[in-house]
C-alpha cells in the first residue's frame, strides 16, 4: 500500500436480533433530553417505535419527537430539526430509521450550536464545525441497510429551492457514538427500498475500488465484500424474509462505508455526484439514481483504468480471460454487473426515474466534477453520460 493514512472509527456497534439491549446500556451515559428523529411512520407500523420508546421511558428520558424526515432530507427540514434541538437543549440525537434519518441527525448535530449559515459553511464550502464547538452526540437505530451512515460521518442535504443536493463528510466528531443493527428491523422495508439499498452498498464499494493502480489490501477487502453482496442480494430478492441474507447485506453495508476500505485509496465518487443531482431533480431513491447512471459512467472511464476493470471482471464476476483482450475482459465484467442489476430489479435508465431531456442541463449544472478517480469528466463527457443514461 502506498502513501500514509490514519484509521480511527469511534462508533460502537450492537448487531443481531437482541441488539436493542445495547440501547438501554448506552442511554445511561447521556443526559435526560433526547431528540428522536424518524421518517414517515413505518417504525410505528412495524413496532420498532414502541420498542425504542419503551427503552427511553425505562431510562427516564425526556423525548422530543421530530417525525417526517424524508428520503432526501431537505434544508427546510434541517432548519426545523436545528430549531428543535436548540429549543430543547438536547443531550443526545437518536435517529431511528434508514440512512437518510441517520444522515439528517448528523447534520442537525453539526448545526445545533453553529453560529452562522451552516448550509453555506458545511455544504457549499465543505467546512467542518470549528474546533471547540459543542456538538450533541448522535446515535442510530438502523431500520434499512444501504448507506453505512450508522458508522460514518457522512450527510446529504437537498436545497429544494435551488434543486441542489449536496453531501458532506464531516470529521469523526459527527460519527455516531453507537448504533443498533438488528437485521429483523429491515425485513419490513419495501422491496424497492431494499433494492436501492443493495445498489447503494455496491456502489460505495466500487467508488473506492476504482481508483489507484497499486497492490492495495483495501482492494482485496472490497472484492470480498462485493462477492458476498452479489450472493446475498440474489437470495434476498427471491426471499425478502431470508434473515441470513438480510443480515449479511446489513453488515456489508456497514463495512462498505465506514472508511476502512478507503484506506490508502484516492477514491472516485463521481457516480455519487451525478446520482445526487439526478435525485435532486427526480426525488428518486438514492440507490436507484446511482444504478441508473453507473453503466454509462463506467463505460466512459473504462479505458483510463483498464487494469482495474480487468481485475474487477476476473475477481468479482469470475470472467474467464482466455482468448480475450483486456478490453473484452473488462467489458464482460461490466456486462456481468448489468446482468446482476437486471436480475435483482434495478433501474438502468434515469428516464425510469422520471428524468426528461429538458432536465439534463440542470442535472449537469448540479453535478460536481471531481478530480479523484481514473478520469476527471469534462462537461461534454458528463452530458454524454446523461444522454446515454436516458
Amino acid at each position: 500500500m502506498n502513501g500514509n493514512f490514519v484509521y480511527h472509527n469511534p462508533t460502537k456497534l450492537y448487531f443481531g436480533p437482541d441488539s436493542l439491549h445495547g440501547l438501554e446500556k448506552e442511554l445511561k451515559k447521556y443526559g435526560p433530553n433526547i431528540l428522536l428523529n424518524y421518517g414517515g411512520g413505518s417504525i410505528k407500523r412495524n413496532g420498532v417505535y414502541d420498542e425504542v420508546m419503551a427503552v427511553l421511558r425505562k431510562t427516564g428520558k425526556t423525548v422530543v419527537e421530530n417525525p417526517g424526515v424524508m428520503s432526501n432530507p431537505t434544508l427546510e427540514k434541517l432548519n426545523e430539526g436545528v430549531d428543535i434541538a436548540r429549543n430543547h437543549k438536547v443531550d443526545l440525537i437518536l435517529a431511528v430509521g434508514g440512512g437518510s434519518v441517520c444522515d439528517y441527525s448528523k447534520a442537525v448535530a453539526a448545526a445545533t450550536h453553529y453560529d452562522g449559515d451552516y448550509w453555506e459553511a458545511f455544504y457549499l464550502k465543505q467546512q467542518n464545525p470549528p474546533e471547540g464547538q459543542v456538538i450533541p452526540p448522535v446515535a442510530c437505530v438502523l431500520t434499512m441497510a444501504g448507506t453505512g451512515s450508522e458508522m460514518n460521518a457522512g450527510t446529504v442535504i437537498t436545497d429544494a429551492a435551488h434543486t441542489l443536493k449536496v453531501g458532506h463528510v464531516f470529521d469523526e466528531r459527527l460519527m455516531p457514538k453507537f448504533s443498533i443493527l438488528n437485521p429483523n428491523y429491515t425485513l419490513t422495508v419495501p422491496d424497492n427500498q431494499m433494492k436501492a439499498g443493495i445498489y447503494d452498498i455496491m456502489n460505495h464499494i466500487m467508488e473506492q475500488y476504482f481508483s489507484g493502480d497499486d497492490d492495495n489490501t483495501s482492494d482485496y477487502l472490497s472484492e470480498g465484500l462485493m462477492r458476498g453482496l452479489i450472493v446475498a442480494a440474489r437470495k434476498a430478492v427471491k426471499n425478502p424474509k431470508d434473515y441470513e441474507a438480510r443480515s449479511n447485506i446489513m453488515w456489508t453495508a456497514t463495512w462498505a462505508l465506514n472508511t476502512l476500505i478507503g484506506c490508502g485509496k484516492k477514491e472516485d465518487w463521481e457516480v455519487h455526484m451525478i446520482g445526487h443531482s439526478v435525485g435532486a431533480w427526480t426525488h428518486a431513491p438514492h440507490g436507484y439514481t446511482l444504478a441508473a447512471v453507473s453503466m454509462a459512467y463506467y463505460h466512459k472511464i473504462l479505458k483510463y483504468g483498464l487494469p482495474k476493470f480487468v481485475r474487477f471482471a476476473e475477481n468479482v464476476w469470475s470472467v474467464n480471460p482466455e482468448g480475450k483482450s483486456d478490453e473484452q475482459v473488462a467489458l464482460a465484467g461490466l456486462d456481468a454487473l448489468k446482468a446482476w442489476m437486471k436480475e435483482i430489479g434495478l433501474p438502468l435508465t434515469i428516464s425510469e426515474l422520471g428524468a426528461t431531456p429538458d432536465m439534463l442541463d440542470g442535472i449537469a449544472k448540479g453535478t460536481f466534477l471531481l478530480d479523484a478517480g481514473y478520469h476527471q469528466l469534462t462537461h461534454d463527457e458528463l452530458m454524454e453520460i446523461l444522454n446515454e443514461s436516458m
